[in-house]
């Protein structure tokens, strides 16, 4: 099973070098490390990690927040955010990027393991829910669907296609749609085509059928 690949974006070296070596003990393979949230952006496009850990609060002109926020939007990469506020209000702020996990320095090894694993096992999910959805979306835009007006011949019923040739009506829907026929005769049809079989068919007393 491939190792997954983590970015840390944290603007404290020595604690961003404590979190890689702790990431790489525990088997993850860490692609980058980055100080801001431009260059985290800039190794993201190139190297797409499959979740980035971010520190909240970065130097230069971009929040660990916004950063988050650009990240899921323009590559699908999610996040999970390191930091030292907890306060109310920086938490309704950072759920606006869906974090997948939000974990409060200082923090042990434990709970880093603990938030990746589960930060991973989501985005995993939710991929695979994507890719159904996409699969459902193709499969429901391979169906042929029927609408507008259908031009039919008033005589014979045959239906004109958009090629302009003449099809049966059969034929035409079942091109059309997913539709597939049965053939039977109708007890209308049955009285005209077979006057000498239709009482045994449908029976003396059931009233004959309706012209």
């Amino acid at each position: 099973m491939a190792k997954a690949r983590l970015m840390v974006v944290e603007d404290e070296a020595i604690t961003a070098e404590d979190i890689r070596s702790s990431l790489e003990g525990m088997g993850y393979d860490v692609v980058a490390v980055a100080a801001t949230g431009e260059e985290a952006l800039r190794i993201a496009e190139k190297l797409k990690p499959d979740l980035v850990l971010m520190d909240i609060v970065l130097k230069g002109g971009h929040s660990g927040i916004a950063t988050a926020g650009e990240l899921r939007r323009r590559f699908s990469v999610p996040a999970v955010y390191l930091t030292a506020y907890a306060d109310p209000a920086t938490l309704a702020q950072a759920k606006l990027a869906e974090p997948l996990g939000f974990l409060t320095k200082p923090f042990n090894e434990a709970d880093l393991r603990a938030s990746v694993e589960m930060a991973l096992y989501k985005a995993g999910a939710e991929a695979e829910r994507q890719e159904l959805i996409r699969k459902l979306q193709e499969a429901l835009d391979k169906v042929k669907v029927l609408s507008g007006l259908i031009p039919i011949c008033a005589s014979c019923k045959q239906i004109r296609n958009d090629k302009g040739f003449w099809q049966s009506v059969e034929n035409y829907i079942s091109e059309h749609s997913g539709a597939d026929f049965t053939h039977g005769i109708c007890p209308s049809c049955a009285k005209k085509l077979y006057p000498e079989y239709f009482d045994q068919l449908y029976g003396k007393g059931s009233g004959g059928a309706p012209e």
